[in-house]
This record gives structure tokens, C-alpha cells and sequence, in this order.
């Protein structure tokens, strides 16, 4: 069995890849460590181990700090055993949401890997990025059986919707990235700071985070430098059109990927004033909102993307944020 990422694993370094050579480089490093640094999620994590057991009343499973139900007064009046069920709710409808908008990326990625000639270095690493977001899908899901739960995801008419990005590669493969990204970043800036809470983590939760965001590194890595490297590269009408489409991809994406789910609300009975003091009028979690796609907005700035229209329609997603000075 190979042990999960004992620490929070940092992000893969962005590389300048104006030239082929060194954008080729960057994508053979990357299916290297594919090959080197993976997980099975059956061979790797101990699932029938008594400590990895998932019990719905287990304190641990108790909303975090970083999700703002967790602290508001009406969920700390629910006994411990209501807000650990309503924690594991959270946790298990966030990984079936997951193993969702991945089963859909798979699907765009073969897409787009149908089409590449011989020879290109993206076809390796996209097939092994391919297998590793299967491993997601199945650990995700047994976590998700084992809970017990009813536990459904994305709505069904926004489910329904969402079979139509497994598409967008045969129109613009430069969109299907930054769709990409809408959906890895907003996961990975909450698991990784759900791991930097102080508070005891479920072994069996800690475990499947540690290894998501391990191999997500890579995946997003290789997003980022795609765009890199053919974002320039683009006739300016095309760029002008994705600096339309990403902040209204990236706006929805990251609510999708953070929202509290509607099944949990009416499960639970949590009342609407409760969820609009939480959720809708509270400036921590719109600045959430805005922080998780933090990296892809500078990459969009970086790239050219965001000019004074496009910016208006970052703000009116509620996803702008005045760039960081360079050297913070």
C-alpha cells in the first residue's frame, strides 16, 4: 500500500512555455510524475480498517470553520449528533458533486485527446490524467456509499445541462480548459484549507483529500500551461470571446462547487433565514467565492483576458478581485 501525502502537497510551479521545447518539457514532466507519485483508491486506502469505519454521529464529521454554517448560532444549537450527519452531508454531497463534474472532464478530455496527431506529448499526459480522475470517481463514490446517505449532487436540470461540456473540446479546447479549472481550483482551495484547520480530521476524509489534491496539482498544472501556451497564440476576436466566457463559466462553476446543497437544506430543515444569513448576505462567504478562483483570475489577467468590458462581467459574477501586488 502506498501512503497517502503526509502533508498538504504543494501546488506544481508555473513555468514560461513560449517556446515548444519548453512547453514540451513542462508536459513530459508532468506524465512523469504521473508515473512516479500515484494512488488506487483500492489498493491505497484502507477502507475496512475499524479507525476509517464512517459513523454519521462521529464528532469529527462537524461542519469546519471554513464553512460558515459551522459557527452560526442555529447550527450549534442542533445536538452533536445532528451536526455531525449535516457535516457528513456536506462532505459526502461536495465529493459526489466531484466524482460528477469529473465523470464529465473524462469524457471532454478523450474528446480532445481523439483528435491529436502522433507524436503529441499532450496525449500521454491526457490519458494519464484520464485514469487518475477515474481513481477520484471511485473513491469518491465508496466514501458516498459508505456514509449511508441519500445523496444525489448537482440538481438534475443542472445536471442535465452539464452533459453538453464534454462537447466544448470540438469547439474550443482553450474554453474547455478554463471550464476545467472553473471546477479543480474551487475543490482544491477548500480541501486545502479544510487540511490547515487545526480541528481532528476523519482519517478516511483526510485520507481521500490528501491524495485529491496531490494528483490535482498536476491537473491543474497542465491546465494552466495549455492556456499558457496557446492563449497567445490566439486570433484576438478568439481571445476576446474567451475573456467573455470565462468569467461566466468560472462565476458558475465556483457556486456549483461551493454551494450548500438543497437537499441537505430540506433534509435537515435548516430555515431559509438561516441559509440567507450563511450563504447569501454574508460578505465572508462572496469573498470565498471570489478567493477560490483567486489563481485562475490572475492567470486570466496574465493572459490578456481581462480588459475594462470583460472585468465588468467578473464583477457582476461577484468573482473580481483587484490583482495582488507583485512579491505578495
Amino acid at each position: 500500500m502506498t501512503r497517502a501525502p503526509s502533508s498538504i502537497t504543494a501546488r506544481e510551479a508555473d513555468e514560461q512555455v513560449s517556446g515548444h521545447a519548453a512547453y514540451r518539457a513542462v508536459i513530459d514532466r508532468l506524465s512523469k510524475a504521473s508515473v512516479d507519485k500515484h494512488w488506487e483508491p483500492y489498493r491505497d486506502i484502507p477502507w475496512d480498517d475499524p479507525e476509517y469505519r464512517v459513523d454519521p454521529a462521529d464528532p469529527r464529521w462537524e461542519l469546519p470553520g471554513v464553512d460558515k454554517l459551522g459557527g452560526h448560532p442555529w447550527y450549534r444549537a442542533r445536538t452533536p449528533e445532528t451536526r455531525a450527519a449535516i457535516g457528513l452531508w456536506r462532505v459526502a454531497t461536495a465529493m459526489k458533486i466531484g466524482l460528477q463534474f469529473e465523470n464529465l472532464l473524462k469524457r471532454g478530455l478523450l474528446n480532445y485527446a481523439y483528435r491529436l496527431p502522433n507524436g503529441s506529448p499532450e496525449f500521454r499526459y491526457v490519458y494519464h490524467e484520464t485514469i487518475e480522475e477515474g481513481h477520484h470517481g471511485m473513491m469518491f463514490q465508496e466514501f458516498v456509499n459508505r456514509t449511508g446517505m441519500p445523496i444525489r449532487g448537482m440538481p438534475r436540470p443542472l445536471s442535465l445541462v452539464a452533459q453538453v461540456a464534454p462537447l466544448i473540446p470540438l469547439i474550443s479546447t482553450e474554453l474547455f480548459f478554463v471550464f476545467v479549472l472553473g471546477g479543480e481550483d474551487p475543490i482544491d482551495h477548500v480541501q486545502r484549507k479544510v487540511l490547515k484547520d487545526d480541528r481532528p480530521h476523519h482519517p478516511l476524509e483526510e485520507t481521500i483529500m490528501r491524495i485529491h489534491i496531490a494528483e490535482e496539482a498536476r491537473h491543474i498544472s497542465f491546465a494552466r500551461h495549455y492556456l499558457r501556451n496557446r492563449v497567445p497564440r490566439m486570433p484576438a476576436y478568439r481571445r476576446l470571446m474567451l475573456g467573455v466566457a470565462a468569467p461566466l463559466i468560472l462565476g458558475v462553476m465556483a457556486r456549483i462547487m461551493l454551494a450548500p446543497p438543497g437537499a441537505m437544506i430540506r433534509h435537515f430543515r435548516i430555515p431559509p433565514n438561516v441559509v440567507a444569513e450563511v450563504y447569501l448576505r454574508n460578505p465572508e462567504a462572496r469573498r470565498e467565492i471570489r478567493d477560490s478562483v483567486g489563481r485562475t483570475r490572475e492567470l486570466c489577467v496574465e493572459l490578456g483576458l481581462v480588459n475594462r468590458f470583460t472585468r465588468r462581467l467578473w464583477r457582476a459574477m461577484g468573482i473580481w478581485a483587484e490583482p495582488r501586488a507583485a512579491g505578495r
